[in-house]
């Protein structure tokens, strides 16, 4: 190959896309594709869908499977509730999901953006299904966008927008489901609309930002915005699984009627593989941020393959290494590295949740108190105790001393002390304890807390001020 034509061969790789050569919006028009991966994607689709929509029904005691209330700082995850002081366990979650992304990277690529990515799942099986309805093929498409603006085309483009919108407008009352509650959102709902105009607001804009998306900036998303299509550069090695192109098998590319007289590789130049590409690219070019591993290619190219008796995988899931030796990929060291750290951030994870206590307690002397010392010696501290109930229901409980002697006087709670439930309690009381028992200026002591059964649900272990002796 000559340098001019070597030139023009990686020419595709100065731009994105979407991108046409004088710079202007390359828009996409990929044809549906059809196929064994893209049935099975179907049924994901439909699969994931169904969850996001129906999760936020789900109440498990009385409170949401998910929910994520940024606005009181409260999350529920499979029906339990956790507050910011639960924030190292987001932070371990988080850890565990970077690993998992960075894992999936390394031997999978970008598996995740085509067959679980929500701006793919929405994208590909709602709003571009819904485009093939109204508009037709790429090419009816093409012509429609062409066409002046007649009957046909102000209804067509109409309806479509129409569409997008209030299908934009349900999704974001379903995330917004997630934020508030689906019991408080159908509340609000059922409310006359001007008690809640700001609310009403908010959602209109999330629903025009959705809108924006996937009407018209689509798979910019996926080839420029996304911080992860971006990166995934950097993650690849030549034993990554990705969508690739058999080189070795399918070059020199030409028509299948001069195969056997020029001596040509499988491809036959067909195309198909390129205009069902939701993202506008070449596999044959080799890796590109742009591909999202969506398998659209591979299903193209397989149908082609069986048309003209050649065997599939032409375009597959394949390793560099595996494409130029011939040989399946192994198991890298780091791969191996990868996973191991995976499982342990995930069985310390699912520790942290199994065994997280429903109570918070800080139990501390009042600030600017020492201590008191009564006729008959006995001395008294005065103490804070804030406990979180992170529980969905009332929980009754008593203070009392752990082996040691003294007392416990409750300020207020004359009916007894009862921990409100998803709020933190305040509790103010002295600890009253006979002079003899003290063992310096400092004595360790352990206050328990205890249900209305008599079990004790947290113990704390605090200072108790004396004088000197």
């Amino acid at each position: 190959m000559n340098i001019r034509s070597q030139k023009d061969a990686e020419s595709f790789r100065s731009r994105v896309s979407s991108v046409d050569e004088d710079g202007s919006r390359r828009w996409v028009y990929a044809t549906q594709p059809s196929g064994r991966f893209y049935k099975v994607r179907n049924y994901l689709a439909y699969f994931y869908l169904a969850i996001f929509f129906i999760m936020p029904l789900i109440h498990i005691n009385g409170n949401q499977f998910l929910q994520f209330n940024l606005l009181e700082g409260r999350f529920t995850i499979f029906g339990k509730i956790f507050w910011p002081n639960d924030f190292f366990i987001f932070a371990v979650a988080f850890i565990t999901g970077i690993i998992l992304v960075v894992l999936f990277t390394v031997v999978y690529g970008r598996l995740f953006c085509g067959w679980a990515c929500p701006q793919t799942i929405f994208m590909e099986f709602v709003f571009r299904k819904i485009e093939w309805w109204i508009e037709g093929t790429p090419a009816q498409q093409r012509k429609l966008n062409n066409a002046p603006w007649n009957k046909e085309k102000i209804i067509k483009k109409s309806v479509k927008q129409i569409l997008f919108f209030a299908v934009s407008f349900l999704i974001a009352n379903a995330f917004l489901s997630y934020i508030i509650g689906s019991y408080e959102l159908m509340k609000i709902i059922r409310e006359p609309v001007f008690d809640h105009i700001g609310l009403l607001l908010g959602l209109l804009v999330f629903t025009t930002m959705f809108y924006i998306v996937f009407a018209y900036v689509r798979d910019i998303v996926c080839t420029t915005i996304c911080p992860y299509g971006r990166l995934q550069g950097v993650m690849y090695d030549k034993d990554t699984m990705q969508i690739s192109y058999d080189y070795v098998r399918g070059e020199p590319r030409g028509k299948l009627k001069n195969k056997e007289a020029d001596n040509l590789g499988d491809c036959i130049d067909c195309r198909k593989c390129v205009v069902v590409c939701p993202t506008g690219i070449d596999i044959r070019n080799g890796v590109q941020m742009e591909c999202v591993g969506c398998t659209a290619c591979i299903d193209a190219c397989d149908d082609v393959m069986d048309q003209i008796d050649l065997p599939r995988g032409l375009i597959r899931y394949a390793s560099e290494n595996e494409i130029q030796s011939g040989q399946k990929s192994k198991v890298t060291t780091k791969v191996k590295a990868y996973s191991i750290l995976l499982s342990l951030l995930v069985i310390f994870f699912v520790v942290l949740i199994a065994t997280r206590s429903n109570y918070d307690t800080y139990i501390g002397r009042v600030k600017g108190q020492t201590f008191q010392v009564a006729e008959d010696g006995t001395v008294s501290n005065l103490f804070d105790a804030k406990i979180i109930n992170k529980s969905n229901q009332d929980v009754p409980v008593d203070f009392k001393l752990i082996d040691v002697e003294g007392n416990i006087r409750i300020i207020g709670h004359a009916e007894g002390i009862v921990l409100k439930k998803e709020q933190m309690n305040k509790i103010t009381f002295f600890i009253d304890r006979p002079a003899n028992t003290l063992k310096g200026r400092n004595s360790k002591m352990k206050i328990g807390i205890y249900d209305k059964e008599g079990e004790l649900i947290k113990s704390v272990k605090i200072n108790f001020l004396g004088p000197f002796k």
